[in-house]
């Protein structure tokens, strides 16, 4: 994986939530934050994959928008769609943990590293909507992800994990295979 093109994933979460709060938001109940879990996921997974590639495959994209779209939903669910900074910490943890774990199966590193990657997901997300809650502005449309100032945390937190998930032997496993 390259540092440089995950770093570029920072964008997705704001552009993400950006697109999915037009069609639905965790305002509107399970089904409307589901419908915005999907299309910021189908995003964000989208922008994961283009820099995971050729480590991951493009279900990636699919296993990203169903897991915010379910941790949306429950997020929502659990949190009655409140708002205030606690709510959107759990509402973080959950969609977290659901996404991170829909993604941990195609990184095929064994149940520990599946293990780590869904809490590292779900414990950069909870800590993202802390930080967002602090600066947002506009939190009653009901975004289902968290801003640029959250999304740093994500994409350092999430980039280093996987740096050391994947690990050189992969590196060069993909080099090669990218150059056969």
């Amino acid at each position: 994986m390259s540092p440089l093109r995950w770093a570029f994933t920072i964008v997705a979460f704001p552009l993400g939530g950006l697109a999915a709060v037009q069609l639905g938001s965790t305002q509107g109940g399970f089904l409307s934050a589901t419908l915005a879990g999907l299309v910021a996921g189908a995003v964000l997974g989208t922008a994961q994959w283009l820099a995971l590639r050729p480590a991951v495959s493009a279900y990636w994209i699919a296993a990203t928008a169903a897991g915010l779209a379910l941790g949306a939903g429950l997020g929502t669910a659990v949190t009655a769609g409140q708002t205030s900074a606690g709510a959107l910490v759990v509402y973080g943890l959950v969609a977290g943990a659901v996404t991170g774990g829909a993604q941990a199966a195609l990184l095929r590193r064994g149940a520990a590293n599946a293990a780590l990657w869904m809490l590292v997901v779900a414990a950069s997300w909870a800590v993202a909507w802390f930080i967002t809650a602090a600066v947002i502005v506009d939190e009653q449309r009901g975004y289902v992800t968290f801003g640029l100032s959250g999304a740093a945390l994500v994409t350092l937190a999430t980039g280093l994990t996987l740096r050391l998930m994947l690990g050189a032997r992969a590196r060069r496993a993909a080099m090669a295979k990218v150059s056969a």
